[in-house]
């Protein structure tokens, strides 16, 4: 029994040894190729995209949008993608899309259309100016999202504005077929203004001295008609230029203006401004030194133009005039590619400046086109005809910066933008001019009194760009107590599109002046008139004038010789005047000066025959360095005439000059000079000679500049003589007459209100003098 178990047990320890080996020993198959594995099975083809819902939009559209198509197997991630591109197109405020076996369903539910756009609550903003600011428009797909995003844009609108409490809500109301009404319900809320501007760091300058430097107002009553004391916060950052650009002026050229913030009060009613500054050193002029490299341009030649003196505070905004002076000045003596880099180096141990201009040769280029968009109205070659430079011209920085003031000039534009920019080739270049058109039109209706002619109302319509061409149309009629007047007037000033200004004037004046000269004055007639410019500073005009004038209610205790005056004279009369002007600005010049000269020519026909000269000049002096502020101004202004009959005849006594007024102020209109003491009325007489001077201090008054008021301080001196008549009682003596005083200048928003009060200090005792004078005239 032992020995069966032990063989049992050898065998099987045998069998795992022995098995493997009779498998090598027998014949092996051949092996079979790999399976191919079955692919994923895929979703059944789709058989057809099914539409429901769909109102206004075609079911093809909506099939366009999605990203599987019929033919296409089915796909769970397309189908997704397809359900958020749809929702993206912003048409539907609802979809679904599910599988119907071989079939996909695809429900919508489509967002409404704008039918109007509202908005109620607004009284201080207009539908005008909000009606721009949103998005929704009547036939638009309206959106929740497009509603809250014009929401904001309103409430940022009304920040601009200074009204952070305004609040907007958008209500929609559904209409049938699908449409919305939507209404923006506003609650304004009031303004939150500027209660308070301080700064800090500043030195040199008083607070109250840079609130005037700012653009940002602090709140005030007499700011009922101006926006400048409401908080915004773009205006701050022009704020912080017009600091920095201040500082540079006076001499700190290290100043950084390092902070600008605004803080608001709890009660959300205004804001209170704070600036920092940092002031640093102050700077005087070192060395002033120009160097050229330019052929034919001699360094010592344009020294003078630079008008910056060694050991003055130094001002960053002179170097750049100077630069913008050495330019033009070299372009106009016709050298090209002109380029004049400044160089300014500091010692702060000396706290100088030294100033260094190196006129150079610039970049060849050449203007290859003048390109002009905006100009929805105005010709092109009314804009053309102001450009110094023309196509093929050497490319001149001066001359572009000279044309566009010119075409500013024109009062045709909001805005006119110049960018050169390469052309066809490296050495080409476009001026791409860009125009924003502004109305022309006016019409205006006035009111007002004078000293001269009391009380007055005025009518006008004018059109200065009559159908674009650059034509100035005017209609203009005066009622006064004193004076009447209807004038009729075209200019062209470019006539035959050549330098060549030409125009005409009809008109009707009647003056009271019994009052002064004890008659009444009438005159209608035509006046033509041409003009054209030597250059940019120098001008001649010429005029013809036929005017029939009559003397005539002249009353009975008048002089005998204003009795000799009584009927109608013709005049017929050609004169001219040439004009050399180098102001800064011809409406409230500050810097250069003007010298004009005219003579006329009376006796080609008509009654009355004469040779009259006439000449004037003014000079203004910046003393914004000494006072710094640009409204200090000295001004010195002389002026002449003669007069001489010539022929037989005997010049009547409306062509001679008066004196007193408006250019002798302290005398009454033509209170001074000639006059026929022996008569009741004792007429003035009028006289051939005349001069007059002027000095007149201008400055601010310490106020807010924005209030509009200055100050002036003046002396006249004037005198009028050779009277070419004579008798018992008539005065004509030659000494001069002076009167002095202050008067004030008020742009309010009601007009121009102008008062001098005079004292005459030297004077005849025959003399009328006048210490008030007033004038007042609005337009609206």
């Amino acid at each position: 029994m032992v020995a069966t178990r032990l063989l049992l047990l050898a065998c099987t320890c045998l069998v795992p040894v022995l098995l493997p080996a009779a498998a090598d020993a027998q014949p092996r198959p051949a092996p079979r190729p790999p399976a191919i594995q079955p692919a994923v099975a895929a979703g059944p083809v789709i058989r057809a995209i099914d539409v429901a819902g769909n109102q206004r939009i075609e079911a093809d559209t909506i099939r366009s949008y999605m990203l599987i198509q019929p033919g296409d197997r089915f796909d769970a991630d397309r189908l997704d993608r397809s359900l958020r591109t749809l929702f993206a197109t912003g048409l539907f405020r609802d979809v679904r899309v599910a599988r119907d076996g071989d079939r996909i369903r695809v429900e919508v539910r489509e967002n409404p259309i704008v039918n109007r756009v509202q908005f109620e609550g607004n009284s201080r903003v207009g539908d005008t100016v909000l009606t721009p600011e949103v998005t929704l428009r009547p036939r638009a797909v309206f959106t929740p999202q497009a509603a809250q995003a014009d929401r904001q844009r309103i409430l940022d609108l009304y920040a601009r504005r200074g009204r952070f409490a305004t609040r907007v809500e958008p209500k929609v109301i559904e209409l049938d077929q699908n449409r919305v009404d939507v209404v923006f319900e506003i609650a304004e809320g009031d303004a939150a203004l500027v209660s308070r501007i301080s700064f800090v760091g500043n030195t040199a300058f008083s607070d109250s001295r840079l609130r005037d430097v700012v653009a940002t107002r602090e709140q005030a009553w007499f700011r009922i008609l101006s926006s400048s004391d409401i908080y915004d916060p773009e205006r701050l950052a022009f704020d912080r230029e017009l600091l920095r650009r201040y500082y540079l002026r006076n001499g700190y050229a290290d100043v950084q203006i390092t902070a600008a913030t605004a803080e608001l009060a709890p009660d959300r009613s205004g804001f209170f401004v704070t600036y920092a500054i940092d002031e640093g050193p102050r700077y005087r002029v070192g060395r002033v030194d120009v160097t050229s490299t330019l052929r034919g341009v001699d360094a010592a030649s344009i020294r003078g133009d630079v008008a910056i003196e060694e050991g003055a505070w130094y001002d960053a905004e002179a170097v750049e005039r100077a630069v913008e002076t050495l330019s033009d000045t070299i372009g106009l003596r016709g050298v090209p590619f002109v380029e004049v880099r400044p160089r300014v180096t500091r010692n702060r141990e000396a706290r100088t400046v030294d100033v260094a201009f190196e006129v150079g040769e610039g970049n060849r280029a050449f203007v290859e086109r003048i390109e002009i968009t905006g100009n929805t109205r105005t010709a092109d070659r009314v804009i053309r005809r102001e450009f110094r430079l023309a196509e093929g011209d050497p490319f001149n920085a001066a001359q572009v910066r000279r044309s566009r003031q010119r075409i500013r000039d024109l009062g045709y534009f909001g805005n006119v933008d110049i960018q050169p920019q390469q052309g066809s080739r490296p050495d080409r270049v476009v001026l791409n001019t860009t125009v924003a058109e502004r109305p022309t039109g006016e019409l205006s209706l006035g009111g007002g009194f004078s000293t001269d002619a009391g009380f007055l109302a005025d009518f006008g319509i004018r059109e200065r760009n009559f159908l674009g061409n650059g034509v100035d149309a005017r209609l203009q009629t005066l009622l006064a107590q004193r004076r009447s007047q209807i004038d009729f007037s075209v200019t062209d000033p470019a006539f035959l599109d050549r330098n060549l200004s030409a125009g005409f004037d009809l008109f009707y004046l009647q003056r009271n002046l019994r009052d002064i000269a004890s008659y009444n004055e009438r005159r209608y007639g035509t006046v033509l008139r041409a003009g054209y410019e030597f250059n940019e500073r120098l001008r001649q005009s010429w005029s013809y004038s036929l005017v029939n004038r009559t003397v005539y209610d002249i009353q009975d205790d008048a002089s005998r010789f204003i009795k000799e005056q009584r009927g109608s004279t013709l005049l017929s009369q050609i004169g001219q005047t040439i004009a050399y002007d180098v102001r800064d600005s011809r409406i409230e010049p500050r810097e250069g000066y003007i010298i004009r000269l005219g003579t006329d020519l009376a006796g080609l026909g008509g009654d009355v025959n004469y040779i009259r000269v006439r000449g004037d000049t003014a000079v203004y002096f910046p003393l914004e360095r000494y006072f710094g502020d640009r409204d200090y101004v000295l001004v010195l202004q002389g002026g002449f005439g003669w007069m001489a009959p010539w022929g037989d005849r005997e010049e009547r006594i409306i062509d001679r000059f008066f004196l007193g007024g408006d250019n002798l102020r302290g005398f009454a209109l033509a209170g001074a000079g000639p006059r026929d003491i022996g008569s009741p009325s004792r007429d003035p007489l009028g006289g051939r000679v005349i001069w007059t001077q002027t000095t007149e201090f201008r400055f601010p008054l310490p106020l807010p500049s924005e209030v509009g008021l200055l100050g002036r301080a003046f002396v006249d001196v004037g005198a009028l003589f050779d009277t070419p008549v004579t008798g018992t009682g008539v005065r004509d003596e030659a000494s001069p007459r002076v009167g002095a005083g202050v008067g004030i200048s008020w742009r309010t928003p009601v007009g121009l209100i102008n008062i001098d009060i005079a004292q005459a200090v030297v004077k005849k005792e025959y003399d009328q003098t006048q210490v008030l004078r007033f004038g007042f005239g609005t337009r609206f």
